[in-house]
């Protein structure tokens, strides 16, 4: 793969949410670093003890499912017998270490931009939405405030019970009687 075709828009469309955690699945990235998915694995293997788990991890039937399911660009891992793994920020940078070749080196400093980016992202989307939650309970509290001045203002409006009018002069005999 050459490395004017890894845009950083490309490698953002393959960093997926799993567990809670941001990855790109091994397909992804042996694309990315221009290696075959069976080279990658093969070099994971040979160098297991650089790949904790908070690292890499393989996904479960079920999560392979759901990824096959929501990225048509992953649709190849439906039919493969072999889970798919999971690479974290720090897993993707190793990979590229023990892949030891050019391509994988340069592509992985756009994979950590990328993955800066993301948290990025989503520390402004998290104060964004911290900002609407104030905005909502202050709008909250004038709501209630309105709606009291609303009402004082409403009562004042009404008008006043009329007292009954008091007749000038002496009664009748028949308002007497009543």
């Amino acid at each position: 793969m050459d490395q004017a075709i890894v845009t950083p828009a490309k490698i953002e469309r393959s960093i997926m949410m799993i567990r809670g955690l941001k990855v790109i699945l091994d397909a992804d990235l042996a694309a990315l670093y221009g290696v075959s998915t069976k080279a990658l694995n093969q070099a994971i293997k040979r160098n297991k003890e650089r790949f904790p788990a908070d690292f890499m991890f393989r996904l479960t039937i079920a999560e392979k499912d759901e990824v096959v399911t929501n990225c048509d660009h992953l649709r190849r891992l439906k039919f493969s017998p072999v889970l798919p793994t999971a690479f974290t920020e720090h897993g993707a940078i190793m990979a590229a270490t023990v892949l030891n070749s050019g391509q994988a080196i340069k592509v992985s400093l756009f994979v950590v931009r990328a993955f800066l980016k993301l948290r990025e992202m989503l520390s402004t989307q998290k104060e964004f939405a911290r900002k609407l939650d104030d905005l909502e309970k202050k709008f909250a509290e004038h709501d209630e405030k309105f709606k009291i001045v609303s009402q004082s203002i409403r009562r004042l409006m009404e008008p006043a019970p009329v007292p009954p009018k008091r007749r000038i002069g002496f009664p009748t005999s028949q308002e007497q009687q009543s």
